[in-house]
């Protein structure tokens, strides 16, 4: 008989001191047995959707002899193993293997069948000795392998089931593909461009001094000729009495203020649903999830937020909304304004110089500051588990410094 979960609603009425009359306790032991037969119920899967695998426990991985489905499109990875020749010879062959928590969740939703370390030909159910591994025999068999405790299982499966693409950070083995890493910084600059620069920007200088940009009301300005550090930068950062930014390690009196045994180490990258994923040249995740167990571990640190923070790389700034263009509003010849009448001497020095001219204004929108604060140059999600259930933290660095409000 196919289980059927019984429908979930709004009660009837509220719990009683007492226990209820003797009708509601029925209605409620007749919902709690439903619950109960529906967990009872066998579950049944078609042999022809089933994939058939191998666990090897001495490796942690569990070989795939069958893959069928849509999982393997996303789970699994490809590995090079000796395999034994009927002459008795061994030659290096590619196989397709999962990794521990991958292997547990087909087990658990019943799309693998799989076997601990047998020798035998798994391509159909016919001829094979023994019984697959059950769903209790493949968590006492698999949970502790590969750093995989139940917590960091119970993360995976559950952002499985809503779509999400999990992988591992650190590579468990040098076949396990991994994401390109990040762009850093740019290539430094020829001498020829550095001297280039330089007199571009003196000679920007001398022509907004005589063109009339110069003001009295800020006299640094003509300062920035002989003293290169007198900009307003530079001395409103000297004027800091606590130093700004993430580049200052903050001070302790420790030498190593992060215990080795630290639960906080990133171990999953997650990606979107919607992302382009290719499990053989992994993209840059999304995301990458801390997991820690609620009940044994404390809040993190600033000490080891910041070692977290150190090996991530920087995100961009949001880009900022596209808002639609303004309405042209159709003006009365009387309202035309008369143009802007400028000086001989700008004329004239305009004509003789063309590099003076003002540069067009970029249409780039620059991102709001308010967002990119927001948003943060670094993220990374705690996933706290607390006996099953699972909380979902997200700590960023910020960067003050580099959005001025003044």
């Amino acid at each position: 008989m196919r289980p059927i979960i019984p429908k979930r609603g709004e009660k009837d009425f509220e719990p009683a001191p007492g226990g209820g009359s003797g009708l509601q306790v029925h209605v409620l032991d007749r919902a709690r047995a439903a619950m109960f037969d529906a967990l009872k119920a066998d579950r049944a899967i078609s042999s022809k959707s089933a994939s058939y695998g191998i666990w090897f426990p001495q490796i942690s991985r569990v070989h795939v002899t069958v893959a069928r489905g849509i999982h393997f499109s996303v789970m699994g990875h490809s590995a090079t193993r000796p395999t034994s020749t009927d002459n008795g010879s061994a030659k290096l062959q590619k196989r397709l293997e999962l990794l521990p928590e991958e292997a547990l969740y087909l087990i658990e939703r019943g799309a693998l069948f799989c076997w601990k370390d047998i020798q035998a030909d798994l391509t159909g159910l016919d001829d094979i000795e023994g019984a697959p591994m059950s769903v209790q025999q493949a968590f006492a068999e698999i949970i502790g392998k590969e750093d995989l405790t139940l917590e960091k299982y119970q993360v995976f499966a559950y952002l499985r089931r809503l779509g999400y693409v999990i992988t591992r950070t650190d590579p468990p083995s040098s076949s396990y593909p991994i994401p390109p890493p990040r762009l850093r910084s740019e290539a430094p600059l020829s001498f020829c461009r550095r001297l280039l620069s330089i007199f571009s920007l003196f000679t920007t200088s001398v022509l907004r001094f005589w063109r009339g940009s110069f003001s009295w009301w800020k006299p640094l300005r003509i300062s920035r000729l002989i003293h290169h550090d007198k900009s307003y930068g530079k001395v409103l950062k000297s004027l800091r009495v606590i130093p700004a930014g993430h580049s200052v390690a903050p001070h302790s009196s420790c030498a190593n203020p992060v215990s080795p045994s630290s639960p906080y180490k990133i171990f999953y990258n997650m990606y979107k649903p919607s992302t382009n994923f290719r499990k053989t040249t992994p993209p840059q995740p999304d995301f990458q999830i801390v997991i820690i167990n609620a009940r044994t571990a404390f809040v993190p640190s600033l000490y080891e937020l910041t070692e977290i923070f150190n090996v991530l790389p920087e995100t961009p700034p949001p880009l900022p909304r596209k808002r639609g263009a303004p309405p042209v509003v159709q003006s009365s010849p009387a309202a035309v304004a008369s143009p802007v009448r400028t000086s001989i001497f700008k004329y004239i020095f305009s004509w003789l110089l063309p590099l003076s001219t003002p540069q067009p204004i970029s249409s780039q929108l620059r991102p709001h500051p308010f967002a990119a604060l927001k948003a943060g140059k670094k993220n990374i999600v705690i996933a706290a588990v607390d006996s099953g259930n699972i909380s979902f933290f997200r700590f960023s660095q910020g960067a003050f410094e580099e959005w001025p409000t003044l």
